[in-house]
């Protein structure tokens, strides 16, 4: 039952509550997440354990003209929900339905885009300046969780906040976790800052206190400070220029609201440490806040117990078991991850080699560059990495690795389209962004067996590599446990056709390439690498034939494709050429398989555009 939830379509409507309603909004809004996700999959730990938050927040203040700023994304269900998009809840992340992530355009409430971490001080400060030169009495507060503080991004807008007069305020939601367990040394602080037991205590009374009228206000805020500073002399973000407030309960509504509505008077930059547990009041989520961070569609009866599993190995999984052989091989291999352990496919390595294992937690930057670290002094990395968070770390990647010509192995995952998480998380760039480096060889597999052998060919390579496979499954290659190195630069040709068409296909596209060569009675090259290019076998395709297609689930403006047509035109060779790839767009959130069709990058897609081209000619 939501009688109550069933009357806000709004925050307006929710400030007209009395308070002793808001925790039956808070049951009720949890009860109808838990039913809503079920249907649709989603994030969903990190969602049960906002819900008090974000009914304070709104309650408190007032949105849309007071600024939220969300880091990440994956804790606003309740927000949208509460922001008059509960009845659209039901299309959550589906194409043509809502982003799972704050959008600007999807709502007025939804005052920045994210979907990378880190990025909500810094944006929420922005905001904060741009009120105060505008005159504008307007609130910015930016909500940030424990992981995405480890990131350095949250520290420089942290270090530049603290020292600017301005009212921001920043609230870090402490729940112990990222996706994977958080690690560090700021984890480490957190957990101490929260266990000493009479500061603890201290803290309970000051909540109590914190709605009482002045004088008696200010006098237990001062006794506050110094008790405060004996117990915990100079805390980390007190040295950054805030005034720090917390830990309180990010589950007590009653303390929510006092402290937020104590706050909201106070000026310059503050900082609220609330704790709170992912999957709170649902006990499946709460005990396994990992398994539970990214849910498909689940019986909330009996939870992800249900969820079928077997089936082909997911090309993640082909990546785990790889690495897992390979360091049995070769006792310089260690692994890198930023802090995405599971998503990676990193499990499995952690336990069997845990001293070669290193989380460096949400800093992609620093991932790069301790990788270049170690690969100087005689150690081989392997850094797993998606396709969208290597983005962060592009200046390492060609400082500190590339330009020093050090052996480190980018196992990049989740390259192409990613579906329902949509354009923040699609892995749209890396062939371009790569390819024009100096010194790297880029790889793209076109099955689960090549990707193996191309993660073998990668690590014997005494240079910077990188080999990048989609999210999902492949075709079901047979997989052989021999490990052999793939001949450098060369491709294969995979179908000798009778027609004028060639298609150079590069991963994920040679099967759909295949079958749309099938119809056309064409031929297909499995390009395998995209640097250095096969220019032997390109020259071969263009003499034989009268049209070149290239295929690649990448951006097409500087990827692969275009990297053909500069082989052609080095060698002063001029043969018509087809370009077909991602468009230089953003594509939204939705089924893969349904975003590949409307990119045309199906097999029927394939066929069609080689087609309307050869009818035009």
């Amino acid at each position: 039952m939501t009688t109550l939830l069933d009357t806000i379509q709004s925050p307006a409507d929710l400030r007209t509550l009395d308070r002793s309603k808001l925790p039956q909004l808070a049951r009720e809004l949890r009860e109808f997440l838990v039913s809503s996700v079920s249907q649709t999959g989603g994030h969903f730990a990190s969602n049960l354990g906002s819900i008090e938050l974000t009914i304070a927040l709104h309650y408190v203040f007032n949105t849309p003209d007071d600024r939220l700023v969300w880091d990440v994304g994956h804790q606003t269900y309740p927000h949208k929900i509460l922001t008059g998009r509960r009845e659209q809840m039901h299309t959550m992340r589906q194409k043509g339905g809502l982003a799972g992530f704050p959008k600007r355009d999807e709502s007025e409430y939804d005052t920045f885009g994210v979907g990378h971490s880190s990025t909500s001080i810094g944006a929420a400060l922005g905001m904060a300046v741009a009120a105060k030169l505008q005159n504008i009495p307007r609130k910015s507060i930016a909500i940030i969780g424990d992981g995405s503080m480890t990131a350095g991004q949250a520290f420089e807008a942290l270090n530049n906040a603290g020292a600017m007069d301005t009212d921001l305020l920043v609230i870090l939601n402490d729940n112990d976790m990222s996706i994977s367990p958080n690690v560090g040394a700021l984890n480490n602080y957190l957990a101490k800052l929260m266990s000493g037991r009479f500061y603890a205590a201290v803290k309970e009374g000051s909540n109590k206190v914190l709605g009482i009228a002045p004088p008696l206000r200010d006098i237990a805020s001062k006794m506050e400070e110094h008790v405060k500073g004996f117990f915990t002399p100079g805390t980390l973000f007190e040295e950054f220029g805030f005034n720090y407030i917390g830990p309180i309960d990010g589950h007590d509504l009653d303390v929510l609201v006092d402290t937020l509505k104590n706050i909201k008077s106070l000026k310059g930059p503050q900082f609220l440490h609330i704790v709170t547990k992912k999957g709170q009041g649902y006990k499946l989520a709460e005990n396994d806040p990992v398994k539970y961070h990214g849910v498909t569609k689940f019986d909330p009866a009996c939870g992800l117990a249900g969820s079928k599993g077997g089936g082909k190995p997911q090309y993640t999984q082909i990546f785990g078991d790889w690495i897992c052989d390979m360091a049995k091989l070769d006792k310089r291999l260690v692994g890198i991850t930023p802090a995405m352990r599971e998503g990676s496919g990193l499990v499995r390595f952690e336990k069997e080699h845990p001293d070669r294992y290193f989380d460096v937690a949400i800093a992609e930057q620093h991932a790069v560059t301790f990788a270049a670290g170690m690969a100087c002094d005689g150690l081989k990395p392997v850094v797993a990495i998606y396709s969208t968070f290597l983005q962060r770390g592009y200046d390492q990647l060609i400082h500190d690795v590339a330009l020093q010509n050090l052996p480190v192995v980018f196992a990049i995952d989740r390259a192409g389209l990613v579906g329902a998480d949509g354009p923040t998380h699609a892995g749209s760039f890396d062939l371009s962004y790569l390819r024009c480096i100096p010194n790297m060889t880029v790889m793209a597999p076109s099955d689960e067996n090549e990707c193996r052998q191309l993660l073998y060919t990668a690590f014997s390579l005494d240079s910077p590599t990188a080999v990048r496979y989609p999210r999902g499954t492949g075709p079901g290659a047979s997989i052989e446990q021999t490990m052999t190195a793939l001949p450098l630069g060369k491709g294969v040709l995979r179908r000798q056709g009778a027609g004028k068409v060639a298609i150079l296909a590069f991963g994920s596209m040679v099967q759909p390439a295949l079958a749309a060569a099938a119809a056309l009675d064409a031929s297909v090259a499995d390009m395998r690498f995209v640097k250095p290019l096969d220019e032997a076998l390109i020259r071969e395709l263009a003499a034989s034939h009268s049209l070149l297609v290239t295929v690649e689930e990448n951006a097409i403006m500087g990827g692969a494709g275009s990297g053909c047509a500069e082989v052609l035109a080095a060698a002063g060779i001029s043969v018509p050429m087809l370009h077909l790839g991602l468009p230089d767009d953003y594509v939204e959130h939705g089924d893969p398989a349904v975003l590949l069709v409307d990119c045309g990058l199906d097999a029927a897609g394939i066929q069609h555009s080689i087609a309307t081209r050869l009818a035009a000619h």
